[in-house]
């Protein structure tokens, strides 16, 4: 069996790797127009922050390597230009000498990735613009930096790598502006979670310019859609990327809606023998199995040791991803899983939305504050997205979520979790328990929630509420909801007859939990419709924000 491989990085090499493990005997290449094979895209803003100190140590295999462990032939510099899928016929040029050979093959995997996004603006091929995707541009921005000592940076794109590269570029002295197009870092985010994420990146030092573009780049300056005139010493594009399908399109590959190639959960094309992985392929969602594309290295290699697998006999099969992703900003972790509250709502879920704010561990430790969103499906239970963000314990709490979401968990599920506790690492009551135990009240109907927004909105129809601060009157004088009364929670029961329990009543105090007590109160002593607002006047005060 002759497999031929286009690309190698995660996906191409896993493909081969995987394969080789199963099949001693078959004829396996890699072709890949590249200088390297097999390297962490995402390793590199730290290597140009210096947190890695040696470029080699994010490209630890090559070709040889691979020669000598699995036996497989991986030609660097050489770009397969054309294919002949009758005739099962590869045409490929040397990129090193010019001349071109063929090869012929009898399972053909594109890995051919993805290839960053460039604007479509004057000044984008100057020597001091780059792209943060290769081996070659880490070392070429290491070059620059180390010769021209660049004082102001301009990155446009707000997505993983725009945030890693700002915040890397800061902690080397570096004047950092971030240019974003639409109204928020981080469109996976909702916005009320990526405003804290611009919070951090204004307070060290970054200059947010959201809802512009830039419009050009000349030696020295980025210029705005807004006019605005920004000093860069170097220019960094980082508004996404864009898969590379041409070469397997040529021959009839089908392309799904998200632009990448459409792939059954065997890795298989709409043409026999034909395959795709990593960058190049599109996914399905766990939630709704409908087609997404996550461009993740983790996903890659999943794709890769799956068609590796498929190939040479295997079962295995491809069950979908949920999106998510983690990313560093300064003192902050940021992840996600699974749909945003815009997500949920366009695919026709009728959403219970909270705010959960708690220490990631006992406060008495040091334990810093986490904030954990948490969406789920009214109608069924069913988890469907979280973003959690804050100063620790984020990568644990998400990691539980998604285990959980993959098989199918409803919010009533999370609370009987046995999850690790002890005070350096957790609380008695597990952020990840306690979002499990508000979501499934919430959505019972015993304990309903309003988000910020969701009180906005409703008071700007008109809306009546009492609102009811439970708070101390320290608290309750430093900040609270407009048309806010305060009752501390142990005045409530006799203050509460001179109130009105025909009228929809919102409760709440710092971060939920007092809100919850008064709530339960109120409900007992008849109130009809009561609401705590979610994740507090914390959450209330940062939407304000």
């Amino acid at each position: 069996m002759k497999i031929r491989i286009i690309g190698s990085v995660a996906a191409g090499t896993s493909v081969a790797a995987k394969a080789r493990r199963n099949n001693e005997d078959a004829d396996i290449c890699i072709y890949d127009r590249d200088y390297d094979i097999s390297y962490s895209v995402c390793g590199i803003p730290y290597f140009i922050g210096e947190e890695v100190e040696d470029l080699e140590t994010l490209n630890p295999r090559d070709a040889a390597f691979f020669k000598k462990r699995y036996n497989v032939s991986i030609q660097t510099r050489h770009e397969v230009v054309s294919i002949n899928h009758d005739s099962k016929t590869l045409t490929i040029k040397n990129l090193h000498t010019g001349e071109t050979m063929t090869d012929t093959y009898d399972v053909l995997v594109f890995a051919t990735g993805a290839t960053p996004l460039t604007p479509v603006i004057d000044g984008t091929e100057l020597e001091h613009v780059f792209h943060v995707r290769t081996i070659q541009h880490a070392s070429a921005i290491d070059t620059f930096i180390d010769s021209r000592k660049p004082k102001t940076a301009t990155i446009i794109g707000a997505g993983y790598i725009g945030l890693e590269m700002a915040e890397q570029l800061t902690h080397l002295g570096v004047e950092v502006n971030l240019i974003q197009r639409s109204n928020q870092v981080m469109k996976h985010l909702d916005k009320d979670i990526a405003d804290q994420i611009a919070d951090t990146l204004q307070a060290h030092g970054v200059k947010l310019l959201l809802e512009q573009e830039a419009v050009r780049i000349t030696k020295s300056d980025v210029v705005t859609s807004k006019g605005e005139t920004i000093a860069s010493d170097i220019v960094f594009l980082a508004v996404g990327v864009k898969p590379n399908t041409a070469l397997a399109e040529s021959i009839g590959v089908e392309i799904g809606d998200t632009g990448a190639i459409a792939v059954n959960e065997k890795m298989q094309t709409n043409l026999p023998d034909v395959y795709a992985v990593g960058d190049v392929a599109e996914s399905f969602s766990v939630i709704t199995g409908k087609p997404i594309y996550r461009p993740l290295g983790s996903t890659a290699n999943k794709m890769g040791r799956i068609a590796g697998d498929v190939i040479t006999g295997g079962t295995s099969a491809h069950r979908g991803i949920l999106g998510t992703g983690i990313v560093r900003v300064f003192e902050l972790a940021i992840g996600q899983t699974g749909m945003n509250e815009r997500e949920a709502l366009s695919y026709g879920y009728d959403i219970e939305t909270l705010h959960n704010i708690k220490p990631a561990r006992a406060p008495y430790l040091g334990g810093k504050e986490l904030t954990i969103k948490a969406i789920a499906d009214r109608a069924t239970g069913r988890l469907l997205g979280v973003q959690a963000i804050g100063g620790e314990g984020v990568d644990k709490r998400i990691d539980v979520f998604v285990t959980a979401m993959t098989f199918g968990a409803k919010a009533e599920d999370l609370f009987h979790l046995d999850l690790a506790y002890a005070p350096p690492f957790s609380t008695t009551k597990d952020p990840v328990m306690y979002t499990g135990m508000a979501l499934d009240n919430a959505i019972k109907k015993q304990n309903k929630l309003l988000t910020p927004k969701q009180l906005q909105e409703r008071l700007k129809k008109g809306e009546q509420f009492q609102v009811i601060d439970t708070r101390a009157k320290m608290q309750y004088d430093t900040s609270h909801v407009t048309s806010a009364i305060n009752i501390p929670l142990a005045e409530l029961r006799e203050k509460a007859k001179q109130l009105d329990p025909s009228k929809p009543t919102l409760c709440y105090c710092n971060s939920g939990v007092t809100g919850n007590a008064a709530q339960n109160v109120l409900r007992n002593m008849g109130f009809e419709e009561v609401y705590n607002l979610s994740g507090g006047n914390k959450n209330y005060q940062k939407y304000r924000k």
